[in-house]
């Protein structure tokens, strides 16, 4: 399905440097180099589309403690790694997206996803959220009933996940589709590619 409204897309790439070059007023002080170290083949398939992911990160669960709506918790072998459930749209979002990146000592984030997803991936990513929402209606149950206060509070993240899940992030992905196939975000007008 096509759709002639404008949805932005705003592409973080370029402000990383910015934001890096920032951390240090934080007592941070990474690099690049130090922060992304992922790899494509080992990132955790719950990362929507989009240039950041987590692959082979830690399992410190710090993340959410400074991007709570954006970093989740979860494996398929009970390491409970990190990801990204949500893509940064804004640079203070990208800013705490990063410094929770930061925090994995494995430096298991890569933010290399645009030179990787293609719109054909992205559909195909989209075609099977229903494994994804079966997973987080799974752990949603284990971690609200849990007697540890992390997993409660990670359980409110499952809730964001699933709502944008069937909210926004239809049109999140269309805009990231023609982005990835023009360069640019779409501006008023331009059709977006279908899902």
């Amino acid at each position: 399905m096509s759709s002639e409204r404008a949805v932005k897309y705003w592409d973080p790439m370029p402000h990383v440097a910015v934001v890096l070059r920032s951390l240090p007023q934080h007592g941070l002080r990474p690099t690049r180099d130090e922060i992304f170290q992922g790899k494509w083949e080992e990132r955790n398939w719950r990362n929507p589309p989009g240039p950041f992911y987590g692959a082979m990160t830690d399992n410190c669960w710090v993340g959410r403690l400074h991007a709570p709506r954006h970093v989740l918790y979860g494996d398929d072998i009970e390491y409970e790694q990190e990801f990204l459930y949500r893509q940064p749209r804004t640079v203070q979002e990208l800013q705490d997206v990063i410094v929770a990146m930061q925090e994995d000592p494995w430096a298991g984030w890569a933010c290399d996803g645009d030179a990787w997803w293609t719109p054909s991936l992205v559909r195909q990513w989209w075609r099977e959220r229903g494994r994804l929402r079966d997973w987080i209606t799974a752990k949603y149950r284990e971690w609200s009933a849990s007697d540890r206060a992390d997993e409660r509070e990670a359980a409110n993240g499952l809730t964001d996940y699933v709502a944008y899940l069937d909210g926004d992030l239809a049109s999140h992905l269309q805009a990231y589709m023609y982005f990835l196939d023009n360069g640019a975000g779409p501006a008023l007008g331009d059709r977006l590619p279908a899902l």
